[in-house]
């Protein structure tokens, strides 16, 4: 059966609210210094993504997957963290850019989006042939964390993965874009759209076209249906925004899952309405759902002494991969 309990994140008493956890990790986090080794995995379709692998990989425990936000990356400190405590715990982590997301331009004219889970099969099936018999498991955070749950649905019981978890999911993207239009929501939607405008100016200064798009058209888009209406749809396929949202939202994928899945959410997460996150007879059999009442955004910050919070989020992917793994600490 599927199962939604309450979590047992304590939120930091100095961080009250939504708002207030997820500006802290990005803007106050101490800086993680990481040993990487970089490289640029080709894909069928003649593009690229890059990796972040460890420079000093393990060589027996689990692979874990890490799936970053929108405009995320090895920059994040939320990736950072995943990587550090994964690593720390003698697994193996690795970061999958979504196209362009790593610091080099991809050579298609398209990007990604927050179901682009077509690059997947092909990065696991490389994982699953360099290191034969290891478990791989995925965390995903907001944008990758809608992907991962979208393909997990997509694939049902014949997915690789051995589990997964997802945090601050944007399970229904028409619902997230309207959030995101009112209130204190917007300096979110401000900081995302103007990084995102960068990447298509790019695009179209390299020559890629984009139907319908000009510099001026680019420059008047304000809301993620403005960009998902005039670039993210006409670059993937899509009919509009509407189609984009419809085919993209993990909540439609979430019956569909066949392998052991915990989900982790705030109410007061500032990019999507309580309203949005999914009831449990939308969940399969195998997923999980643990919800907080703050926490915001990929934040989840815990702990009493300002200068040594936790980053309960990480703990928590960690312990599940532990529990779905066999592994110890």
């Amino acid at each position: 059966m599927p199962i939604i309990t309450n979590s047992d994140f304590k939120p930091a008493w100095w961080l009250p609210g939504g708002h207030l956890q997820t500006l802290w990790p990005p803007l106050l986090r101490r800086s993680i210094p990481l040993d990487l080794k970089r490289e640029e995995f080709e894909l069928s379709d003649g593009d690229f993504v890059e990796i972040d692998w460890p420079a000093e990989p393990n060589e027996s425990r689990p692979i874990v997957l890490i799936l970053h936000g929108l405009q995320g990356g090895i920059h994040s400190l939320y990736v950072r963290g995943f990587f550090r405590t994964f690593h720390e715990a003698g697994m193996l982590p690795v970061v999958m850019h979504f196209r362009g997301c790593g610091g080099k331009p991809n050579r298609k004219p398209r990007a990604y989006h927050s179901g682009d889970t077509g690059d997947f099969p092909e990065f696991i099936a490389a994982i699953r042939e360099k290191y034969p018999g290891r478990a791989v498991c995925a965390v995903g955070v907001s944008l990758g964390g809608n992907a991962l749950l979208k393909w997990l649905g997509e694939t049902g019981e014949n997915n690789p993965l051995t589990c997964a978890m997802s945090a601050s999911v944007p399970f229904d993207l028409d619902a997230a874009g309207v959030k995101l239009e009112s209130g204190a929501s917007r300096i979110y939607q401000h900081h995302l759209i103007s990084s995102l405008k960068k990447v298509a100016v790019r695009k179209l200064e390299h020559g890629f076209k984009i139907e319908g798009m000009t510099m001026e058209k680019l420059e008047g888009m304000k809301t993620f249906r403005d960009f998902d209406n005039g670039v993210t749809s006409p670059l993937h396929g899509f009919k509009d925004a509407d189609d984009y949202y419809r085919s993209c939202s993990s909540c439609r994928f979430l019956n569909k899952i066949g392998r052991p899945t915990l989900i982790v959410h705030s109410l007061d997460d500032p990019f999507l309405p309580p309203s949005a996150i999914p009831s449990k007879d939308m969940l399969s059999d195998f997923v999980s759902m643990e919800i907080t009442k703050s926490g915001g955004h990929g934040g989840f910050v815990a702990g009493t002494n300002p200068f040594s919070p936790r980053y309960w989020m990480e703990l928590r992917a960690l312990r599940f991969i532990l529990s779905h793994t066999g592994q110890s600490t």
